[in-house]
C-alpha cells in the first residue's frame, strides 16, 4: 500500500525590497488580495544590493535586482515584464558633503552596491574617480554627515530628503542618462529563475501584473503595508516615492521600456 500523504504545493521563494515602490507593486501578493492561482510564494524583504547578492547566488525562485544584475544574470533568470521601475526623473544621485574637496580619484565616495544600477552609472559617468566604497543605500547619508566620505551616490527615499540632511547634490546620474542616452531609465525589474519552470514563471508573471494594477487601483489600502517597511515613514515622502517610481511600464515594460532595456544592455556589456 501506498502511504498517503496531504499535498502540500511547493513554494517559491520571493525577494523583494523593502521600498515603498515594492511594497505598494507587492502589497497584494503580500497580503493575499489577489488569487495567486495555486501559486505558493515565500516572500522575503530586504535592501536591493542583497537581492542582487543572493540572485547572484542562485538562492531566490523570483526576485526584484538591479537591472545591472538583471543583464549580468540573463542566462540564469529571465526579465520579466511588469514590476520594473523605469521612468524619466528616477534616477539616482551623486551627493557631496558640505565643503568636500573636488571630486577626483582620491575621493572617499560610496555607492550602494557593486551590482546597482546606481553604482554602474556613476562609474560610466565619473571614471576620473571611479573607485568607490559599497554600503547599504541607508547607511550613505548619514556617513556622509558625519564627514565618513566625501560623495555619495544615494536611492530610494535620498532624493527626497537629501536637503533637509544638509547634503548637496553634485550630478543627477538620471538627467545625465537621459542626455546621453535619450530613454528612460531602467533602474530595477523583476527576474524568474530558468530552474523554476516555463508555466510556472508565466504565471508569477501574470501575478505581478495583477498585482500592480490592484495596487494602483487601491492605493490607500497599500499604505499600512508600506508603511510597515519604509525607512521613511512620513506619509508624503512615500506617496512621492510610489507616484516618481511606479508608472505605466510597471505594469508591462512595453516596445519603448523594451528600448530602454536594450541601450541599458549594451553599457553593461560595455563594462568589465
Amino acid at each position: 500500500m501506498y502511504n498517503l500523504v496531504p499535498y502540500v504545493p511547493m513554494a517559491y521563494s520571493l525577494g523583494i525590497s523593502t521600498c515603498p515602490n515594492d511594497t505598494f507593486m507587492f502589497h497584494a501578493i503580500l497580503e493575499r488580495r489577489i488569487d495567486l492561482r495555486g501559486l505558493e510564494v515565500d516572500v522575503s524583504l530586504m535592501d536591493v544590493q542583497e537581492l542582487n547578492s543572493r540572485a547572484s547566488a542562485g538562492d531566490l525562485d523570483f526576485s526584484k535586482v538591479s537591472c545591472f544584475a538583471a543583464v549580468k544574470l540573463e542566462d540564469r533568470y529571465e526579465l520579466l515584464p511588469a514590476g520594473a521601475a523605469v521612468g524619466f526623473g528616477v534616477g539616482p544621485l551623486l551627493l557631496r558633503r558640505p565643503g568636500a574637496p573636488a571630486l577626483d580619484g582620491n575621493s572617499r565616495v560610496l555607492c550602494p552596491g557593486a551590482l546597482t544600477t546606481a553604482g554602474l552609472l556613476y562609474r560610466h559617468f565619473f571614471p576620473q574617480a571611479a573607485k568607490a566604497s559599497n554600503s547599504v543605500f541607508s547607511e550613505i547619508m548619514p556617513a556622509l554627515k558625519r564627514g565618513e566620505a566625501d560623495y555619495g551616490v544615494v536611492i530610494h527615499e535620498g532624493r527626497f530628503t537629501f536637503e533637509q540632511e544638509g547634503l548637496e547634490l553634485q550630478a543627477d546620474l538620471g538627467e545625465l542618462w537621459e542626455r546621453a542616452f535619450r530613454a528612460p531609465l531602467p533602474l530595477g525589474c523583476i527576474v524568474a529563475s530558468r530552474e523554476v519552470p516555463a508555466e510556472v514563471r508565466g504565471v508569477f508573471s501574470d501575478c505581478v501584473k495583477r498585482s500592480v494594477l490592484y495596487a494602483l487601483d487601491n492605493r490607500q489600502e497599500t499604505l499600512a503595508t508600506m508603511r510597515r517597511y519604509a525607512q521613511e515613514l512620513q506619509d508624503p515622502v512615500i506617496w512621492s516615492h510610489v507616484d516618481l517610481y511606479v508608472n505605466s511600464w510597471s505594469v508591462d515594460l512595453g516596445e519603448e521600456g523594451r528600448r530602454a532595456l536594450d541601450a541599458f544592455s549594451a553599457l553593461v556589456r560595455g563594462t568589465p
